[in-house]
């Protein structure tokens, strides 16, 4: 397998990836965040009809208010990760092979190993490549011909590789 493609220098390209990426990393930020809302209003609601509300009422706020903040990272970090990469955008090119994934882009290159990727996940706009539970890097998919992402697909498939 040889599958090489160019990436444009599109201004938008570098905040796409951070964003995508970020939202990978972050996602528990939300999760925890919903529980901890619930939590609290759980505990606000329980607390209403209790003795000792305005005593405990504070911390069931705090509870909620941590949560809240919690579910509100994650989607501050993409857009500050979408205005700050805007400004990264050089033309480059990917090159994967049977053995790895080169990717270059202006005068820097870098490479993953097949034999370090743990798994793949599939969206509609990249292949998000993992090296142990953290994503690596991302294979922009719009910009393979279609051949080449079946290819791409079939092979990681072969491997294991697809979540």
């Amino acid at each position: 397998m040889h599958i090489h493609f160019d990436v444009p220098a599109d201004p938008a390209y570098p905040g796409r990836v951070a964003a995508v990426l970020s939202r990978v990393r972050l996602r528990r930020y939300g999760i925890i965040g919903a529980v901890l809302v619930a939590v609290g209003a759980i505990g606000l609601a329980v607390s209403r009809g209790s003795d000792r509300a305005d005593q405990i009422s504070p911390l069931f706020t705090a509870v909620a208010v941590a949560g809240l903040l919690s579910m509100l990272y994650s989607p501050w970090v993409r857009w500050r990760a979408r205005r700050r990469s805007s400004g990264y955008a050089v033309e480059g090119a990917y090159d994967i092979t049977d053995n790895n994934i080169m990717m270059s882009s202006g005068s820097q290159s870098s490479g993953i190993a097949w034999d370090g990727v743990s798994q793949v996940k599939d969206t509609p706009e990249f292949w998000i490549v993992f090296v142990g539970r953290m994503p690596a890097t991302v294979i922009p998919r719009r910009l393979m011909s279609a051949e080449d992402d079946e290819t791409l697909r079939a092979y990681l498939a072969e491997r294991g590789l697809l979540q």
